[in-house]
Formats: structure tokens, C-alpha cells, sequence
């Protein structure tokens, strides 16, 4: 049915459609509302039987997904930025179990210093933690891969976090088409557990490993997230045949049948490339771009059947790899690897800054006049001025953030979680 949400609440009552016997909640913006809605449901019995579990921490939420998960039935959490760090050893032990958790990453960069605005720092830290990781470019795409997320998860035994881009996304209303009850249920079966805790059949889950079989084990978290590179665009397919709209898969082209020039990005930010790439178009620019819909496990051979006929590709990203380069660039040369394209890497809209058209379009024209250097990381929009001012007094006075708001005339505050 077609309604107006927020896109937290979009994505509340899709999972609610899910069915989870159990929500582990912990507040952090900006995917608190997500939990909220969901609190509603369970405490006025449109969703249930489902025990809402409100714990201290984030360590705790996901903690308690193990142990519900494990115990047998399914789970669900969500987290941003230092609430996803906070609970770093408890997301290797979901993966490293087998656990099909879902989790929503509201995507919030990391401090310090102190930032409650949009990024993908917090779920790029988290890349190699054996989570799948998906991506979503709208609020409808959003509600979309949560159950389908349940569907991977539970087929392939491992835990998958859903990324939607925080405030862009959680907190933007949008119209929406959210699926009746009936409709999931028959694309989304029960949950029938591969491993649960069963008194009158005892096993140990999370056993101690050693060097014997510790290699195995983890080469088989590997093969699963391999096999879901087959599993993610047949679920979606089976998802867009069900339900009449395409969601998800592995990654999104739009107009690179014959582009010299691509653009490559996650998230919300492609709705703005794409609608940049069709102002070059209409001036005969061959330029398109590309959507990466699934970052872990890599999707790199649809990577590079999707690039490998270009000359340059721009990748845009919310999150850099601090004295290494770009994250989604290395992983672009990856797939890349032989040919002769120039890959740039671009890093834009750290801390919520805002990526607009007007800065899309001058990037572009760079790419396109070959002023942009391969092997050197750019940063879109960035204040020179104020770094140089900086570090011409480093050392001196004071920490680079509040040294800087003063030459901004901003008064810095403390902001709670």
C-alpha cells in the first residue's frame, strides 16, 4: 500500500512484516526511531508474539541477538557510528557463529570529533567483520532489502547488515509502497533455524578453536559470502517478481552502454550523481554511473563487467581509509586489475557535508579535462584555507576542531548520543 513515511518507520514496519521473535534495542540517533516504531508494535500487539528487549548498551543488543538467534528464533537490531564500534566484538562473534541477525546501520559518521550526521565510516570500519553489506539508494529500496535481508541471511546461515544513509534517508519522508502481511509471508518462510540451543539435544555454540580447525572454519565464512553473490541477485529477482519493483542485486548501471566516463558511488548520493550525469548527457558527454548495491562479499566480476569498457572512472565515496586512500577505489582497481582505465578516488559529504550538483558538475568537468590525478585522493569541496590556517599553527594552540570553528566563528557544543 502506498503511504507517506519517514523512512525510519518504512523500515520499522518491514522488519515488523519479517516477523522477529526478538528486538534488542539500544538508542542512538539517528536510528532511533526505527526501534521507537517498533516498541509501538510489539507494547500494542501489532506485532506479535515478539519480546522487545530495551538493554545498556550496544554491546548488549547485539549480544542479545546472538543469544535469541542461537535460542532459535529470529532476531533484529539496529545501530550508527559508535554504537556499531561499541558492539565490534559481539558482530565478529554473530558472523563467526553463523547467526542470520539483520541489522540496519543508519549510517553516522565517527568521531572524534563528536559528528551525528551521515556517512559511511561506521560500516566501512566494519567491512571485513563477515557481515553481507548492503547498500540502499531510497527509502523504498530501504524497506525492500530488509526482507529480502532475512531471505539471504536465512538461506546462507549468515548475518547481513542493511545500510541506509542517516537523516538522508531515516528521517526524509518519502512516498512509499509497504507490503501487506500476506505478501511477505509468502516470499519470506519461516524461520526454521540450522542450528539451535535444544535442551534434549545439547550442543556447544561458540566452542573454543584451535589451530586445527580455527583455518576452516573461517574459510568457510568466506565460501557462504561467496555463494551470496549468487544468492543476492536471484533473491532479488524473486523479490521483484513477487512485489513488481527491482530492489537491490549485486550493483545498478545507469547510462554506461557507451560511457568513457563513470561514476561510482553507494547510497543516497547516486540519485544526485545520476541526475548530474543526464545534464552531461543532453550535452553529449558519454558518461553514466554506477551503483554498488552490495559491498561485502564484493561483487567484483559485476564490478568490472560494468566498468571494464571505460577510460576513467570517478568513485565517490563517504569514507576513506586514513593514510591509505580511498576504500571503495581499491576495491574498484580490484575488480579492475589488467586494464588500463584511470580510477580517481573522491571523497565527499564527510560529516553530512552536503554533495550538491554544483559541486558534482565541477568535479566532473575535472575528470573530463584530466585534472584529476590517479593514485591521489581528492576531497570534494574541501576548505583549504582553513587547513592551511591550521597548520600553520599546529603545535601551538589547541585542537584542530576547535581551532578551526573559531576561525569559522562557530561555537563548538557537545552534542549527546
Amino acid at each position: 500500500m502506498l503511504d507517506q513515511k519517514e523512512g525510519s518507520q518504512a523500515v520499522a514496519e518491514a522488519v515488523a512484516r519479517c516477523r522477529p521473535g526478538v528486538i534488542c534495542a539500544y538508542p542512538i540517533s539517528p536510528q532511533t526511531h526505527i526501534v521507537e516504531h517498533l516498541s509501538d508494535l510489539v507494547r500494542t500487539g501489532a506485532l506479535t508474539p515478539c519480546e522487545f528487549v530495551s538493554v545498556e548498551s550496544e554491546f548488549a543488543a547485539m549480544s542479545v541477538a546472538i543469544g535469541a538467534c542461537a535460542a532459535g528464533t529470529r532476531a533484529y537490531t539496529a545501530t550508527a557510528s559508535q554504537g556499531l564500534l561499541y558492539m565490534v566484538e559481539a558482530l565478529y562473534n554473530a558472523s563467526g557463529l553463523g547467526l542470520p541477525i539483520v541489522m540496519t546501520v543508519a549510517n553516522r559518521a565517527i568521531g572524534a570529533p563528536i559528528n551525528i550526521w551521515n556517512d559511511h565510516s561506521d560500516a566501512m570500519s566494519q567491512r571485513d567483520s563477515g557481515w553481507i553489506q548492503l547498500y540502499a539508494e531510497s527509502n523504498q529500496e530501504a524497506l525492500d532489502l530488509h526482507i529480502q535481508a532475512y531471505r539471504l541471511a536465512e538461506e546462507l546461515s549468515l548475518p547481513v547488515m542493511v545500510c541506509m544513509d542517516g537523516f538522508i534517508l531515516t528521517h526524509a519522508y518519502e512516498e512509499v509502497d509497504v507490503p501487506g502481511q500476506a505478501e511477505v509471508d509468502d516470499f519470506l518462510p519461516p524461520f526454521a533455524p540450522r542450528q539451535v540451543l535444544d535442551p534434549a539435544d545439547p550442543v556447544t555454540i561458540g566452542a573454543l578453536v584451535g589451530p586445527e580447525a580455527f583455518t576452516e572454519v573461517k574459510y568457510l565464512m568466506h565460501a557462504k559470502q561467496m555463494r551470496a553473490l549468487d544468492a543476492i541477485p536471484r533473491i532479488a529477482g524473486e523479490f521483484s517478481s513477487a512485489f513488481g519493483r527491482t530492489s537491490g542485486g549485486l550493483v545498478r548501471t545507469y547510462r554506461t552502454e557507451d560511457a568513457e566516463t563513470v561514476v561510482v558511488a553507494l547510497g543516497s548520493v547516486l540519485g544526485t550523481i545520476e541526475d548530474v550525469v543526464d545534464e552531461f548527457r543532453d550535452r553529449g558527454v558519454k558518461i553514466g554511473a554506477l551503483a554498488i548495491k552490495c559491498f561485502r562479499p564484493y561483487p567484483l566480476d559485476a564490478v568490472r563487467e560494468a566498468l571494464g569498457h571505460a577510460e576513467r572512472i570517478v568513485v565517490v565515496e563517504k569514507a576513506f581509509a586514513v593514510g591509505a586512500g580511498g576504500i571503495v577505489g581499491q576495491n574498484v582497481r580490484l575488480a579492475l586489475s589488467g586494464m588500463t582505465c584511470q580510477v580517481f578516488d573522491v571523497v565527499a559529504g564527510l560529516g553530512g557535508r552536503a554533495i550538491t550538483k554544483q559541486s558534482l558538475r565541477a568535479l566532473f568537468e575535472e575528470a573530463l579535462a584530466g585534472r584529476l590525478t590517479a593514485g591521489r585522493l581528492h576531497f570534494l569541496d574541501l576548505n583549504t584555507e582553513l587547513v592551511a590556517r591550521e597548520l600553520a599553527r599546529e603545535g601551538r594552540s589547541g585542537p584542530h576542531a576547535e581551532n578551526m570553528l573559531r576561525d569559522l566563528g562557530i561555537v563548538g557544543a557537545l552534542i549527546p548520543r
